[in-house]
């Protein structure tokens, strides 16, 4: 009887511990120590130059207006939308868009869309890079523009990543025109 519980004692210990390492392994890092911290006082000590400030990571550049190329390089001509499913899809989309007229959320109302110019909406708090885009929404823009937001309007508050899915995005495309 001795025998078996030590055992199990064994065996709650090493579960345990395999437990802990793992919960170890998954935790942040303990912030490193300064390198001041690990040098020699005297070597610590000496005054030094201030460092340049370091270089900002240039901004990707925005497609052109008039641009339309994808990432994947598709074309939108290479789809056919179905509203049906659009409407499945654009459920992503509803938390803060709305596609009948004069229903702003946290984005604008997306009605009647295509066509229309960005940042246009009277009374919608756009932000600086999509009021100053020069985009109009036309099929194959909104086709670029969601596959991935950010790449085509650096700077959007819009923090959707976009649907990597081209026919999914031709769906939703296809929903919009439905809905305008």
């Amino acid at each position: 009887m001795k025998a078996r519980s030590t055992a199990r004692f064994s065996h709650l210990t090493l579960c345990v511990a395999v437990s802990a390492l793992a919960l170890a392994a998954c935790s942040k890092k303990a912030p490193e120590q300064s390198s001041a911290d690990t040098m020699p006082a005297e070597v610590a000590a000496t005054p030094e130059a201030p460092a340049a400030p370091a270089a900002a990571a240039p901004a990707a550049a925005a497609p052109a207006p008039d641009n339309v190329d994808t990432l994947t390089g598709v074309k939108l001509a290479a789809y056919t939308g179905d509203a049906a499913k659009g409407k499945t899809a654009f459920v992503a989309c509803q938390t803060c868009h709305a596609v009948e007229a004069g229903v702003n959320k946290i984005g604008p109302s997306l009605h009647a869309v295509v066509g229309r110019k960005a940042g246009t909406i009277a009374g919608f708090n756009y932000s600086a890079a999509n009021k100053n885009s020069g985009i109009t929404w036309t099929p194959e823009k909104l086709f670029q523009y969601l596959e991935g937001p950010q790449r085509i309007v650096p700077g959007t508050k819009m923090i959707f990543p976009g649907f990597p899915d081209p026919q999914k995005r031709a769906d939703v495309i296809a929903y919009l025109q439905a809905n305008s």
